[in-house]
């Protein structure tokens, strides 16, 4: 039997509201997250995922109160991250009704973050997220020619994202969301090569993100290997629906929910 495909919406939430750009700079507001949420509840969205997108960047914790709004309105698994920098911030946001947390900056600077979470909540709880871009003119090389970044995309560190996914899943991870930084924003695709790089490096299942702009761009993301797909903009402003992105999935012959 094969297991179903996830659709996501993505909720990159600024100061208690729904916003969208481009690599996380030139926000425009979208919504509001708890109305957005209630929505694609509705919409039969798999799971949602909110990402306070200037937490990290900005030295801020991620704003609970708009977790537990959130989280009192949907009925689906809800991924949240953004300002988690240690177990405690982990506990905080699963009490406040997140079913599973994503890190990225402080898992980039203690990656040993990623085994004490795995191992005080359960692997199921712990989510690692990587912004991956290929290494730019001039980057320090890496072996896949992919490279982790933090702060919204906008600092390449020099570690491969590949052996980084992968040293994740050794630490006990039990889901990576890959998002490229650069398919972000442009609408002509994900990042397939990426995909299918991690893919061969992790067993753990995937959810690929960024590029996404037509519900024709999603079955082959899954077809590289990705276990879910991840949108938020085209969902926001109408351009796409949860169904409309299922039914083309379903014509390429991919399970869904």
């Amino acid at each position: 039997m094969s297991v179903a495909v996830r659709v996501i919406p993505c909720l990159d939430v600024d100061q208690g509201r729904v916003v969208k750009g481009v690599n996380f700079t030139g926000l425009v507001d979208a919504g509001d997250p708890v109305e957005l949420a209630r929505r694609y509840d509705g919409e039969w969205a798999d799971e949602l995922t909110f990402l306070d997108v200037t937490a990290s960047s900005s030295d801020r914790e991620t704003t609970y109160d708009v977790v537990r709004g959130t989280a009192d309105q949907v009925f689906i698994p809800l991924t949240v991250g953004g300002g988690v920098r240690g177990p405690e911030d982990v506990d905080r946001l699963l009490r406040a009704g997140a079913d599973k947390v994503s890190l990225n900056t402080a898992a980039i600077s203690d990656p040993g973050l990623l085994e004490t979470a795995s191992r005080r909540f359960g692997a199921q709880c712990v989510v690692l997220s990587v912004d991956a871009r290929r290494v730019p003119s001039g980057g320090t090389e890496t072996s896949s020619g992919f490279e982790v970044t933090t702060h919204g995309g906008r600092r390449g560190t020099g570690i491969c994202a590949v052996e980084w996914a992968a040293r994740a899943e050794r630490l006990g991870v039990g889901e990576i969301l890959l998002n490229s930084m650069d398919a972000d924003g442009t609408k002509e695709g994900f990042d397939l090569e990426m995909i299918r790089a991690v893919r061969a490096a992790v067993r753990v299942p995937l959810i690929a993100s960024g590029g996404a702009g037509s519900a024709e761009h999603f079955a082959p993301a899954v077809h590289a290997g990705a276990d879910a797909v991840l949108a938020a903009s085209v969902f926001h402003f109408g351009e796409l629906t949860i169904e409309e992105v299922k039914n083309a999935m379903r014509a390429e012959g991919i399970t869904v929910r």
